[in-house]
């Protein structure tokens, strides 16, 4: 999907519009990171991000300013207003090592975030069918993303639905992951 698509998915809001993100994007993606750790804990789940709001966790915005200058970023919007970001680089966070090595090139989802005011708009999977989109663009086959596996795997569910399959139980510590692969050509 580019930029002048609307989104072509069953439940996808047509009027979202997906961008390069820039460093001025940082205050939005920190806004729903926060919002995401408020309606996570809301719901009881306090294991996957913890209690503290994302942009005042230590080394928070710097990781948020780093996703944006030193990956590749990309902001839906509805309307004008940034309402989800993803971002995608060429593997994962080298600071999560047990997550296993892809034995070929590959894009990896390194962070998908919806402003939970807007749920149930498709927003997440128009990101990403962005990122299948753009893995395909670079001539890549393979797609990753990583996720928290506890809380009944609702996350895990999330991205089988978008058409990731399961592919590498992880374990840091005590909270459980799960790693996800698409294969897009």
């Amino acid at each position: 999907m580019n930029d002048s698509e609307p989104g072509t998915r069953t439940g996808m809001h047509p009027g979202i519009r997906i961008r390069p993100g820039t460093p001025t994007d940082v205050p939005a993606v920190l806004d729903m990171l926060d919002g995401a750790v408020a309606w996570m804990n809301a719901r009881g789940n306090t294991q996957q991000w913890g209690t503290t709001p994302y942009s005042q966790k230590p080394g928070g915005v710097e990781r948020v300013q780093r996703y944006v200058t030193e990956c590749v970023a990309y902001v839906a919007e509805l309307d004008g207003t940034p309402v989800g970001a993803l971002v995608m680089d060429s593997g994962p966070s080298p600071q999560v090592p047990a997550i296993p090595v892809a034995e070929e090139p590959e894009r990896y989802v390194r962070l998908l975030i919806t402003d939970r005011t807007h749920a149930g708009l498709g927003v997440g999977a128009a990101l990403l069918t962005h990122a299948v989109a753009e893995t395909q663009r670079a001539g890549v086959q393979l797609l990753r993303v990583d996720c928290w596996a506890g809380g009944g795997g609702e996350l895990v569910a999330y991205y089988e639905r978008n058409g990731f399959t399961a592919t590498d139980p992880f374990l840091m510590g005590d909270w459980p992951g799960m790693v996800l692969a698409r294969r897009v050509g």
